[in-house]
């Protein structure tokens, strides 16, 4: 009863969250949680249910087999990125992730079993900062594929494309993929009768030799989307000036109905966040990324989520020490 209680409440705040606003980053917290309770009141249900029992099992195993297996995963996607990308800080990051989980796993498997109280001690302290850690990344994980497959479609006036890194003046995959998917934003909206215009957003990087405004517009033209429909903003160097500036640049068109950005899928909930941090109403849709691309890209939008929102590690600590304790009270 008290485990079924616990679940529906961080289900209620969840909901709520998301039917006021989906880009809201304790929505994440709220199905993470949502979930944890959801297991434990399976397991109060299932003790003697071999009904529920015995799936609850064979998902605990699986969820344990794909853990032990993650650092592997990890390092080998490492590896693909260092060939395929190059070496630099962010493509090290799945590697340097799978090291890390490896290590520690290795570490509590050895002190968990030492005489040595104090090694013991920081063996499973070890282990319980690195569970929270998992637990918020799965939830944020799992909160982004929910925020990019729901949402407004179409009925758009103006679609901003975010600029990533360019080849010299050349457009890359990565940044070619938002284009396309604008692209097709941008057709289908003018069958509908819509007259959209396409914002392209970013600056020029000390390695590029035009900005990626400018390199993104061409792309545009060469596909037949008209100039007169494509409007440049070349000044923002990150996220939140390429909305803030789009945004601006919209509203100075006399455009100030809907509008959506489009970037890559493992950016879609930061750039969310970002624009709901900034007081802008936008939609956001992802556009496809290469496989070996998103475990990396994806570890990069979790710790600069963290980074930039603190207030979710209270939330977080603080709602699963509350039903870890009320857990107790279980018989």
């Amino acid at each position: 009863m008290l485990a079924g209680l616990l679940f529906l409440i961080p289900a209620t705040f969840f909901v709520v969250g998301v039917v006021r606003d989906r880009r809201r980053l304790s929505n994440a917290v709220w199905l993470g949680v949502s979930l944890v309770m959801l297991m434990l009141s399976l397991a109060e249900a299932g003790r003697d249910n071999p009904v529920v029992s015995l799936p609850l099992l064979l998902a605990f195993m699986l969820a344990l087999l794909g853990l032990l297996l993650l650092p592997l995963a990890l390092l080998a996607n490492g590896v693909v990125m260092l060939r395929r990308e190059g070496r630099s800080l962010g493509n090290l990051l799945s590697l340097l992730a799978g090291l890390a989980l490896l290590g520690e796993m290795v570490y509590f498997a050895w002190g968990i079993l030492q005489p040595n109280d104090w090694i013991r001690g920081s063996a499973i302290g070890l282990f319980l900062v690195s569970a929270y850690i998992a637990f918020l990344f799965v939830s944020l994980l799992l909160y982004s594929v929910v925020y990019g497959r729901t949402g407004r479609r179409h009925g758009f006036d103006g679609i901003v494309v975010l600029g990533a890194g360019l080849i010299g003046d050349r457009v890359p995959k990565l940044l070619a993929n938002r284009l396309d998917r604008a692209i097709r934003l941008y057709w289908r909206e003018r069958e509908a009768g819509r007259e959209p215009v396409i914002v392209v957003t970013g600056g020029q990087g000390a390695d590029e030799q035009v900005s990626e405004a400018f390199a993104m517009r061409q792309y545009l033209l060469e596909r037949d989307v008209p100039d007169a429909d494509v409007v440049m903003e070349d000044q923002a160097t990150t996220t939140e000036e390429n909305l803030r500036y789009s945004k601006a640049l919209l509203a100075e068109r006399g455009l100030h109905g809907r509008v959506v950005a489009v970037t890559n899928n493992y950016h879609v909930f930061r750039t969310a966040v970002l624009s709901r941090n900034q007081g802008l109403r936008l939609q956001v849709i992802g556009a496809p990324t290469a496989w070996y691309f998103v475990p990396s890209a994806f570890l990069r939008e979790f710790v600069a989520l963290l980074v930039r929102n603190p207030v979710v590690h209270g939330l977080a600590c603080a709602v699963l020490m509350a039903g870890g304790l009320a857990l107790t009270q279980i018989s």
